[in-house]
């Protein structure tokens, strides 16, 4: 099947903007104005949300209220509410939450493991082995989150047996349900994508795969087409294309979720999303944040958002 025509194929989106986008705001977003717009999402149809962090409140105190945010949010039927948890500490509270998912984040790069978790791989890797088998006891769902799959600020190239390495670890020794291929930084490019993921669902056809990119460098879009086209169906996005990484300077933020619906949509594929409903969120998100997001499709409206006709 082409990938330019969707044929009525599913692909599921997973909304991360209100962890992964909001943890690149200098504004702290009121908890009830947080879940609001969760629960807008939830009824928009995204197949999960990444609602927030159970990290240090010193660390990220624009995610400090993540247990008030989950106590808060309406749970809609078949919606995976997730949260990024970095440590057994942080698990112990998303399991007092209810969160339906864990996800666990190391890099495939050890520079980059360095710079942003202040541990090596081998150490990152000993502590979620203790956070997923926490995740086990309590029956909760666990995805590891591999940073820099595509490339490394610091390193340049991440060989993709690394990748595939520590995959092997986190699946056939972990026994995690799920496997984010992420990038980080923006370094991927469509040929790479393909292969990286040809070979990901090669090893592992029974474990969810889910492709996390960035628009950095405005290959956004043509990366989640070259994945599509090797046969992903799960695909994380931002609302309003927000977000962002220290490591790369002038990171634009996530693949935008409402233009990933859009095009897709145009293209044939069935996402399950309500459009409307995730425009209406995105325009929200503008006045929580203070400032003006980068999607396109809020600025410029769907393709067929007519407008009246200049006067002569």
């Amino acid at each position: 099947m082409s990938a330019w025509n969707g044929a009525g194929r599913r692909i599921h989106i997973q909304e991360v903007g209100l962890r992964d986008g909001l943890q690149a705001e200098c504004r702290f977003v009121p908890t009830a104005d947080k879940i609001a717009l969760a629960d807008l999402l939830s009824g928009a149809g995204l197949a999960k949300l990444e609602v927030s962090s159970f990290v240090s409140p010193k660390a990220v105190p624009v995610l400090a209220d993540a247990a008030d945010v989950f106590a808060g949010i309406a749970r809609a039927p078949g919606v995976v509410y997730s949260a990024l948890v970095p440590n057994v500490r942080g698990a112990e509270r998303a399991v007092a939450a209810g969160v339906g998912e864990m996800n666990l984040v190391m890099s495939a790069s050890e520079s980059h493991n360095l710079s942003n978790l202040r541990m090596t791989r081998a150490q990152s890797f000993a502590g979620l082995a203790d956070v997923a088998a926490l995740a086990r006891r309590h029956g909760i769902a666990v995805n590891v989150s591999l940073s820099c799959s595509f490339g490394c600020p610091m390193e340049g190239d991440v060989p993709q047996q690394d990748v595939l390495d520590w995959c092997a670890r986190f699946v056939d020794e972990l026994g995690v349900h799920g496997i984010t291929l992420c990038d980080t930084t923006g370094m991927a490019y469509p040929t790479q994508v393909r292969a990286l993921t040809e070979a990901v669902r090669a090893c592992w056809p029974g474990t969810e795969l889910t492709l996390h990119f960035h628009n950095t460098r405005g290959m956004g879009l043509a990366n989640v087409l070259a994945a599509i086209d090797a046969g992903a169906d799960r695909f994380d996005a931002s609302l309003g294309g927000i977000g962002g990484c220290p490591y790369a300077p002038g990171a634009t933020g996530n693949v935008c979720t409402e233009e990933v619906v859009h095009a897709l949509e145009l293209m044939g594929y069935d996402t399950g999303v309500d459009l409307a409903l995730l425009l209406q969120a995105a325009v929200r998100l503008q006045d929580l944040v203070g400032h003006e997001v980068p999607s396109q499709i809020v600025k410029a409206g769907r393709r067929l958002d007519l407008h009246p006709q200049p006067a002569a």
